[in-house]
This record gives C-alpha cells, structure tokens and sequence, in this order.
C-alpha cells in the first residue's frame, strides 16, 4: 500500500519539476540567473530578476520567469499560463516570516479574498520549513494544477486553484508589493 502511494507522490513531484538552464542571462548580487527554466514541460523566459530587500537587509534574489514577457505586470498575473519566481535567499528566514509576508501580500494586494487564501497559507504552514542562507525556493504555478511553493532540496507543498497563484503573484507585481524595486526589477529585465 505504500509503495504506490510513495510512487504517486513521486511522480506529481516530476509533474512540477523545475529545470533550469544553464546559460546565465544576468549577474544578480553574484548570482548567475539563468535566461530560461523549464517548469511542467514549458520553457518559461526571464522577465526580470533583482533583490528583495527589507529594510536594508537583502534577502533574496528574486527572478521572474514566464512563457511570454512583459512589462505589465496585470497582465502577467492574470495570464493563465505557466510562470514562476525563483527566490535565491542571502540569509537564513524562519517559514514564520515567509507565511507572515504572503499574509501581509494578501492584506495589501487581494484583501477581498483573504477569508479563501487562509485555506491556501494552512497548506502551506503545514508543509513548509525555514530556508537557510544559499537554499532556492520557488513558487511556480501551473494552470489545471495550482501553485507549488518548493524548496530546492526540501519540502514542497502545492494549493489548488488560481485565485491563490493571482495572490501570490501580486505579492510581488501588485498594487502594493512587497519590495517596489524588486517589482520594477522584474518588470523591467533587471
């Protein structure tokens, strides 16, 4: 019984695998990111790539990668199309503060659904751990599937359902992101 539970799990994993390319298209706080990924058989394109500060502290390498770039960051969100961001962290952050920042996201940017993304962030608490300083995670949506939130390495946990990747993705492109530069450095190429 549990081996075809565990080869089940295995291969919704491989469904949502990420592939990066090896040829770097920019040199972000000296890190190579990669000009293209692949993510559930797609190629997806950088967009834009730059780093989620706090305060002054930086945080992470952000990069945005989707199926066809733009600038306008409403279209990217509401394209129902593969698209992921790719956070490569520069210091340790505990899964407390990554659920605290998504809620924060959602406040500032989709208020009038937080009662329906409260489901998406259990999910999340539930699977998620802290990531370390040189860890990647990523948030890649897949239309049909929902959004996993990976960490390279580590655990992963997948929510159903567009509403939640819209979010999500507003947390970064939204009226009110977390970071205005890392949104314009998306946005803009890098």
């Amino acid at each position: 019984m549990l081996k075809p539970l565990l080869l089940r799990t295995a291969l919704a994993l491989c469904a949502f695998a990420v592939v990066p390319d090896t040829a770097a298209a920019v040199e972000v706080a000296d890190l190579q990111i990669a000009s293209t990924t692949n993510v559930a058989g797609k190629t997806l394109k950088l967009n834009g790539a730059g780093i989620r500060k706090k305060m002054i502290i930086k945080v992470y390498v952000g990069a945005l990668y989707v199926e066809e770039t733009s600038s306008d960051a409403s279209a990217l969100i509401n394209a129902d199309k593969v698209k992921m961001v790719e956070m490569h962290f520069l210091r340790d952050v505990e899964k407390e503060k990554i659920l605290g920042a998504y809620k924060e996201g959602f406040e500032n940017n989709s208020a009038s659904k937080l009662t329906e993304l409260q489901a998406g962030l259990d999910q999340l608490s539930a699977g998620l751990a802290d990531v370390k300083e040189g860890s990647v995670m990523t948030v890649a949506y897949v239309p049909g599937k929902g959004t996993t939130v990976a960490i390279q390495g580590g655990p992963s946990v997948t929510v159903a359902g567009k509403t939640f990747a819209d979010a999500l993705f507003r947390n970064w492109l939204g009226g009110d992101p977390a970071d205005s530069g890392l949104k314009e450095s998306m946005l803009n190429g890098h």
